[in-house]
């Protein structure tokens, strides 16, 4: 999840989904609540370790926190380095899992079918935003955390990418990189408000109205693939506070026309780790039914 919320146009709520964790991740943050808060205050550990299902949440953020500041740096080069290969094996996991999301909805009829093509509506125009140039004071990394973790929770739609139409993506990874405390405890601060609030409508959602919020919940991902096509056409930069130039606005073309720009397809090795996308995807299914199998016998 953590590797995945680095990669502006994946989200960490994908990855959730997929190895079948998505609905106690929610419960768990859910249970973060004002009774949790008392018996921390209490110091009644054992207690407050079962509320919050400690043994699921402990070992989950500490694998987000320690693939967030060590593939940082890799992300950051392999984007740059070799861009069609990453986003065509992020393409290949989001088209899978979206195809995955959808088999859950028990029942598609006409309800059903418009939540699906609500999702990708909203996820499609997210990813067509031109990114802005906002403020860098504390305030605002606070309302960016809160904001982005709402997207880091949804599968489909990517947290690191509304930070870059918020204008924050590259100054949080340089944040990240240089270990600037006081910026990743505020935006920190943001996450936690945000993900508090937030896990908690989407867990009433599914408990409520399972089949409209899966198909919302996959028509985000169908709608987000735009976002990581592997091929663009850039429209509009604008220059970082390290003077490199970035991409804020770009357009999905086909490799043809990709290839008229004067760059290089790597078609075979995009079809390749878009594949490797689809296997990985349906590896990690396989293996969690394999050990909620396991774990029912045992």
């Amino acid at each position: 999840m953590g590797a995945a919320d680095v990669v502006p146009g994946v989200s960490g709520g994908t990855i959730a989904f997929i190895t079948g964790i998505y609905e106690r991740l929610l419960d768990a943050i859910k249970s973060v609540d004002l009774k949790a808060l008392r018996l921390l205050s209490k110091f009644e550990m054992a207690e407050f370790w079962r509320k919050i299902d400690g043994a699921f949440l402990l070992p989950l953020v500490f694998g987000i926190g320690l693939s967030l500041l060590t593939l940082s740096k890799l992300i950051k080069y392999l984007l740059a380095e070799h861009p069609i290969q990453v986003w065509s094996f992020f393409f290949g996991l989001i088209v899978i899992s979206a195809i995955w999301v959808a088999r859950e909805v028990k029942n598609w009829r006409s309800a059903t079918v418009l939540s699906a093509l609500i999702g990708i509506v909203i996820a499609y125009s997210i990813t067509i935003i031109s990114s802005a140039r906002t403020p860098e004071e504390l305030w605002f990394i606070f309302l960016c955390g809160a904001i982005a973790i709402c997207a880091m929770v949804l599968p489909g739609i990517s947290g690191a990418f509304i930070l870059i139409l918020l204008g924050k993506y590259i100054y949080i990874i340089t944040a990240v990189d240089q270990r600037d405390i006081l910026v990743l405890a505020v935006f920190a601060l943001g996450c936690l408000s945000g993900l508090l609030s937030f896990a908690r409508v989407v867990s009433w959602l599914l408990k409520n109205y399972h089949d409209f919020a899966i198909a919302l919940l996959s028509g985000f991902m169908i709608g987000s693939l735009n976002k990581v096509w592997p091929w663009k056409e850039t429209l509009e930069t604008m220059i970082d506070h390290h003077g490199e130039t970035i991409p804020i606005l770009q357009k999905s073309i086909l490799p043809g026309a990709y290839r008229a720009l004067g760059f290089e397809t790597h078609l075979l090795e995009a079809v390749i780790f878009m594949a490797l996308g689809v296997l990985l995807v349906v590896l990690l299914e396989n293996l969690a039914n394999f050990m909620n199998r396991s774990h029912a016998k045992g």
